[in-house]
């Protein structure tokens, strides 16, 4: 009896009979020869979001890292368990990717709950809480602006956290080395759910703003 959801198997089918059957060479290739990209995406678990598809990447193309809220960690050695950390390392360190892009997106679940202060934990570890309050000075700053509505706080708090997220990859010594001498280039992006538009953090003003598609 074989135990995966009916409709996996069904889109495993068409991968097989469809992407694979196109790619196969490519597949085999990356088997024998390894993974070389040149990318990281550092993107939300969310499932509307994904960065293969926005990127239209094949296999090989990107290294990927998704947890809660796209967010990085600031640099902590402490012999604790950091897979966010050892997914950067890798992706630098390892794979020597010449590009690191953040991206967050509309309507984030965990960017909602790091502005609901009175939200009640999901579980008794509160996992979600204690990995959101990586932004907490943020969230109480932006859900302190009464001038803005529900929906603008939770956009720019999506957005001020890509920023947190740079600005912790920048305490990690084998990335702010790398990007001193310019073998290294780190990004920011947000990718809008509903209209399928994607920002781009402009690196001198911080801005974000939509990229001119020829």
């Amino acid at each position: 009896m074989l135990h995966l959801p009916d409709h996996l198997l069904a889109g495993y089918r068409n991968f097989m009979n469809g992407r694979y059957l196109t790619e196969s060479g490519r597949y085999r290739e990356l088997a024998r020869e390894g993974q070389a990209p040149e990318t990281m995406i550092v993107a939300c678990c969310d499932s509307r979001s994904a960065p293969e598809a926005i990127f239209d990447a094949g296999p090989g193309e990107l290294f990927v890292l998704r947890n809660v809220g796209n967010l990085v960690p600031p640099y902590e050695p402490d012999g604790e368990f950091h897979s966010t950390s050892a997914a950067l390392e890798f992706a630098v360190q390892s794979l020597k990717v010449k590009n690191i892009v953040v991206m967050g997106h509309g309507r984030c679940g965990g960017i909602r709950a790091a502005l609901d202060a009175n939200s009640a934990p999901l579980s008794p570890g509160d996992f979600i809480g204690k990995w959101m309050s990586l932004i907490a000075p943020a969230a109480e700053t932006v859900s302190a602006s009464t001038f803005m509505t529900a929906t603008e706080r939770q956009t720019a708090l999506e957005r001020i956290s890509i920023r947190y997220s740079l600005a912790n990859l920048r305490t990690f010594p084998c990335v702010s080395i790398l990007e001193g001498k310019g073998r290294l280039s780190l990004h920011g992006a947000w990718f809008d759910i509903s209209t399928g538009e994607l920002w781009v953090m402009n690196k001198e003003t911080g801005d974000f703003e939509r990229p001119v598609l020829e």
